[in-house]
């Protein structure tokens, strides 16, 4: 499996590994207009060509997951976080979550997201991976979330950092 950048091109595979991994998703909680579901092909192409660090997981030729960020003054979002649903549980989503981490600008002092209160299994994967719970809010579409957070607390070269949880 290979990690490198998304352009603007990727975004029709994004968006067929985005609503493949959010379908589990809508049915645990019966909404079906998540946002990562209703997201548009332009919006995802406009994300993909606005600068912030977006990364695909590529095996082969074949896009088998992703992960875009935001970016809010010294916070970056890690949003999205999609694995298609044949390859979960192979550690795709974690290396995409360590690498999108790694690609944090400078400036950023704290990698966030957040993800439904009742997904104990995204709940226990951002934990293991060191986020720790922050916040808790309804969603646009009425859905209670977890914020969780990552602090940055070193940088070692350039594109490289070290992360731990509060």
């Amino acid at each position: 499996m290979n990690i490198r950048p998304l352009t603007a091109e990727h975004a029709g595979e994004v968006i067929t590994i985005q609503r493949a991994a959010y379908l589990q998703e809508a049915r645990r909680y019966g909404a079906w207009d998540l946002p990562p579901l209703v997201e548009t092909l332009d919006e995802i192409s406009d994300h993909l060509r606005d600068g912030t660090p977006a990364l695909g997981a590529f095996d082969g030729p074949r896009l088998v997951g992703s992960v875009r960020s935001r970016i809010d003054g010294d916070r970056m979002e890690v949003a999205r976080l999609s694995v298609a649903p044949d390859v979960q549980g192979a550690g795709v989503g974690r290396r995409l979550l360590e690498a999108i981490s790694a690609q944090a600008p400078a400036e950023i002092t704290v990698v966030w997201l957040f993800t439904g209160a009742e997904s104990d299994g995204n709940l226990r994967f951002y934990e293991s991976a060191g986020f720790v719970r922050a916040a808790e809010h309804l969603d646009a579409v009425g859905i209670r979330c977890v914020t969780l957070e990552k602090k940055v607390i070193s940088r070692s070269g350039a594109g490289h950092e070290t992360l731990a949880g509060f």
